[in-house]
């Protein structure tokens, strides 16, 4: 069952060790990369990045990064900008809970604060993939890809 403490918040440097101690299952390591390439994007992408670290009660449980208002193909359509959720990584140990889903629906609810119409997001195929778990989201296909991941994009609206 979700905390009513569950929240998102930014990682900081209280929070830093925590975050980077995150884990996914030793089966999923193929499928999201590491928390600490996630920051080091965050550092480098810093006008597009919003990563967040997922906290239930005091305890980080996992961490999520969105990215804001890029030029998805700047040679095709230099106005086309997206939104959507970069990266998810939720602990081995507080997987099945909920916090996956929740992760998400709160980059969701800041995206349409933002004022973006949709969110998108890619995954790694293969044994194990989230596909399943966003397409239960709403989540759809748009039969792009970005490098070999498949994109898809929900409606916000």
């Amino acid at each position: 069952m979700i905390s009513s403490t569950l929240r998102l918040v930014p990682v900081t440097p209280d929070n830093f060790d925590a975050v980077c101690a995150v884990r996914v299952h030793p089966r999923q390591e193929h499928l999201v990369s590491p928390v600490q390439k996630s920051l080091a994007e965050a550092y480098v992408h810093g006008d597009t990045a919003w990563p967040r670290a997922l906290v239930d009660g005091d305890e980080v449980v996992g961490f999520v990064m969105a990215f804001l208002d890029i030029v998805w193909d700047p040679a095709k359509d230099p106005e086309h900008r997206r939104s959507g959720l970069w990266r998810l990584n939720i602990a081995a140990g507080h997987q099945g809970k909920g916090y996956g889903s929740f992760a998400v629906g709160a980059v969701l609810e800041e995206l349409r604060r933002r004022g973006a119409g949709q969110a998108y997001v890619t995954w790694d195929t293969g044994e194990g993939t989230p596909e399943p778990f966003y397409a239960g989201l709403g989540f759809r296909r748009t039969g792009e890809l970005s490098g070999d991941q498949p994109v898809a994009v929900l409606d916000l609206a």
